[in-house]
């Protein structure tokens, strides 16, 4: 069983109200225990030969916050140019981090040029960190996340416009 695997099943589990749900196969048994719609708490134990890992207290991505309604004529003219800028979305689960420590400065800023392969964040996932690299050269014209966030999977990190 692979991460996005878990990713899916916790958010499934989390969806569906249950309290308690197990699952064992031959290598693997998770547990996911949630106290509500706000608390998700994850046991996973595989076993390897002779070790075994235990991944305790994943929490539970919450959902970007929703800005406050804006009147429909600018919502419509925003979107419309947006569509020319390419999204960057959120391949995994995890905290968003826009700097590689907290002394560092940030990877890139609004109005940042950044090449194809260039590291534009960082996400940790289950005390992992995985680099957000560019799939374009452009400039970074919004980054839609807040530092020390949490993301889903999925979701648009930042705008780069790619003229």
């Amino acid at each position: 069983m692979d991460i996005k695997e878990i990713q899916s099943l916790i958010r499934f589990v989390a969806k569906s109200g249950a309290s308690e749900v197990s699952l064992e196969m031959e290598d693997v048994k998770i547990t996911i225990k949630t106290g509500g719609a706000t608390n998700v708490e994850t046991t996973v134990l595989q076993q390897v030969p002779a070790v075994a890992t235990q991944l305790a207290g994943m929490p539970q991505a919450m959902p970007a916050a929703v800005p406050a309604a804006a009147p429909a004529e600018e919502s419509a003219s925003e979107e419309e140019s947006n569509d020319k800028y390419i999204t960057v979305k959120s391949p995994i689960i995890g905290t968003f981090y826009k700097k590689p420590s907290p002394d560092k400065p940030a990877f890139v800023e609004v109005g940042s040029q950044v090449n194809q392969g260039d590291v534009l964040c960082v996400i940790e996932a289950m005390k992992l960190f995985n680099d957000i690299e560019s799939e374009v050269s452009g400039k970074i014209v919004k980054i839609l996340v807040e530092d020390a966030s949490p993301v889903e999977f999925d979701q648009p990190l930042f705008l780069i416009d790619p003229s």
